[in-house]
């Protein structure tokens, strides 16, 4: 029997529903922010991401699905959603829409990471990009929004944490004094720290290897090298955070794990799990990384099944996506009719469910009762002569007779 890839997971209707809602209501907090939806191609050219998320990011030397296509063009599989919107942003012109320009995604990603619970190789984000705006109001907006997500969805116990990891200005000068501080034990750290070490050797204070986390121990932080405008910047996001009266920590060890961000960081960290639910931060960078000109932006990305672990955990949600009415019918003439209305209420926007298999008039009675059908009607030979109808409220076995007829059904359900 065929089998799924690993790393991926169908999504039954038992589940889709909740995903639905979940969504539905992301979407509400978004768009009351006035974030307009984007969709971009599910592969790019890889050197968009190379470029984008940075050669020295677990990302791309571990994690890119990238392949070659028939015309011999390296193809990669998006394993994140800022550099593809970027990119979208740039070739369609979209900097010379009104500023700051708001946009919104919910896309599948793909990495090639070891499968464990939380982690797949095929997952999905949802991710909000502000393009335009340097103030750090536009940080305060966009944490805003995320910490808003939480609250809509009735996800308790989550901690912000926040960080500057400045600009490249003072991160040039802050490396330096990384460097001195990592090249002392340098031999013992892994290969792919060993390779970062002159590139970006901040990426090393993100490696996850045991024997790296514990030479990294009291390693200098960015926070304190940060430039005057650097920090007059997170000084500014910190008050305004303060004077809202919105909850943070100082966590100097959020570098994220992707080179575009520059000055603000920031993660929602679930307090049960410590997992990170949600990540994002100012790239000022980016877009003229991209051939543009010098754009700030700043953004966020969630993982949906994270997000949904959470989420049912601390809700009964149950669907509400269930028949209104089962049409019980036998008989050619009698399945005409149904067919005409149920066609007719469905217009009308109702879930109307009726046999398809000819089915027994006890079998098609147990199937309306399995699929938990909030009323049922029988047409039979004598509703056809009468012209009349029961509406039977399978909950309470009320019934009502009605005209066999559509819109005087759909008064009563």
């Amino acid at each position: 029997m065929l089998q799924r890839p690993k790393g991926t997971k169908d999504l039954l209707p038992e589940e889709s529903y909740k995903w639905q809602e979940v969504e539905t209501k992301v979407k509400k907090v978004l768009e009351s922010y006035n974030f307009k939806e984007i969709r971009v191609p599910v592969f790019e050219h890889t050197e968009l991401f190379q470029r984008g998320v940075g050669e020295t990011t677990d990302v791309v030397q571990k994690e890119m699905y990238t392949f070659d296509d028939k015309g011999g063009r390296s193809i990669t599989l998006r394993p994140e959603g800022t550099a593809g919107v970027v990119r979208a942003y740039l070739e369609n012109g979209m900097g010379s829409l009104p500023s700051p320009v708001k946009l919104w995604y919910n896309m599948g990603m793909y990495r090639y990471e070891n499968v464990q619970k939380g982690r797949l190789r095929e997952f999905h984000q949802i991710g909000a990009e502000l393009i335009g705006s340097e103030s750090y109001l536009a940080d305060v907006d966009v944490i805003l929004m995320a910490n808003n997500i939480f609250k809509t969805l009735n996800i308790p116990n989550i901690s912000l944490n926040i960080n500057s990891i400045g600009c490249p200005k003072c991160r040039s000068e802050y490396q330096k004094i990384l460097r001195e501080f990592i090249g002392k034990n340098l031999n013992y750290y892994c290969d792919t720290c060993k390779t970062r070490f002159e590139k970006n050797p901040m990426r090393i204070l993100d490696c996850k290897e045991k024997k790296c986390k514990e030479f990294n121990q009291g390693a200098p932080m960015m926070i304190d090298y940060l430039c005057d405008e650097c920090k007059e910047h997170f000084e500014n996001v910190k008050s305004m955070l303060d004077s809202l009266g919105v909850q943070y920590q100082i966590d100097s060890g959020i570098v994220r794990g992707l080179d575009y961000y520059t000055k603000t960081v920031f993660e929602f960290v679930d307090e049960k799990s410590g997992l990170t639910a949600l990540g994002g931060g100012r790239y000022d960078g980016l877009v003229e990384e991209f051939g543009g000109q010098s754009t700030p932006a700043v953004g966020f990305a969630t993982g949906v099944e994270r997000i949904m672990e959470m989420y049912n955990a601390n809700n009964d949600l149950q669907d509400t996506k269930i028949p209104d009415l089962y049409i019980l019918s036998l008989g050619n003439n009698e399945n005409i009719k149904a067919l005409e209305i149920s066609e007719n209420l469905r217009q009308k926007g109702l879930i109307i469910e009726k046999d398809i298999f000819e089915r027994s008039f006890k079998a098609q009675m147990k199937y309306a009762d399995k699929i938990k059908a909030k009323n049922l009607i029988v047409i039979g030979e004598n509703e056809l002569k009468q012209g009349t109808v029961k509406v039977k409220n399978m909950t309470t076995g009320d019934e009502k007779e009605v005209d066999l007829d559509a819109e005087a059904i759909f008064k009563i359900i």
